[in-house]
Formats: C-alpha cells, structure tokens, sequence
C-alpha cells in the first residue's frame, strides 16, 4: 500500500515527464461476479445467463459495469494516493464490456492537484488483457490529516 501524503504528489501540469502514476492488475472471476451480485442484487439475465447475453451478441456474460469501476476505488484507496485518500467522487465511464476471466490493468495520474481544497485530479483507465480501453474515469481524492 503506498502512503502518499498531498506534499509528495507531482501532477501532470507540475511536470510532464516525472508526476506521480500508479496501477495494478485484477482479473476478474465467477467468484468475484457472485459476490458482487450478492451485495447488490443485481439478476439481470445479462449478467446471469450466459445464453441469453450470446443472444444479445455479447461474448458471454457481462461483467458487472459497477463491479469494473470498484477497481477505481482499489486504485485511489491503495496505490493512489493510497493509506491517507479518502476519496471523494468517481466518475467513470464505460467504453467496451468486460467478461469473466478478462485481466484488467487499472492505472491512474495525477492530473491536477488543488492547493485550496488539498485535493488531486486522478485520470483513470482501465484495459484488458487485449489492450482494449474498457473503461475510464475522474477521481477526486482528498488527504487524512
């Protein structure tokens, strides 16, 4: 877990060669799917039944949109900044599905950092194990005192 605090930080307009990034990989499972549909409720045959998501013309059953973007959480909460975030908003999008037993690489930069709030601007994305952008996002993370 990296400990970065708001004065170690470098962003992207500080300095286009040396700001601070992070990422990770995650693949994602059947069990990771069950456990999310456990928390949520989530029953929608796209998720659940593998021959109707073929029908619709999707490889298979869809990863859960929400289950990809918790992986932005992973990022803020644990490499970026990571021990002393707490973040604030995530806005996050959707580009391409994602499918059980994809591995996704969820990296991140700090885009702007704002003195007056002790906030950074983290740009996200996430791709698969094909190189494809699946998803990306805005986080807004503020510092533990």
């Amino acid at each position: 877990m990296n400990e970065y605090r708001f004065e170690d930080i470098v962003s992207k307009e500080e300095s286009k060669d040396n700001y601070t990034k992070a990422e990770f990989s995650s693949t994602v499972t059947a069990d990771k799917m069950e456990k999310f549909y456990e928390i949520c409720g989530d029953n929608n045959p796209l998720h659940m039944d593998s021959s109707f998501a073929k029908a619709e013309g999707f490889n298979d059953r869809v990863v859960y949109g929400m289950l990809t973007a918790s992986f932005y959480s992973t990022l803020a909460g644990v490499y970026l900044p990571g021990k002393y975030c707490i973040l604030n908003s995530v806005e996050s999008s959707f580009r391409s599905p994602v499918y059980i037993g994809d591995t996704l690489v969820v990296s991140g930069f700090v885009k702007v950092k704002h003195e007056a709030t002790k906030t950074i601007e983290i740009s996200a994305q996430i791709v698969n194990q094909d190189g494809k952008k699946v998803g990306k996002a805005k986080i807004l993370a503020g510092f533990l005192e």
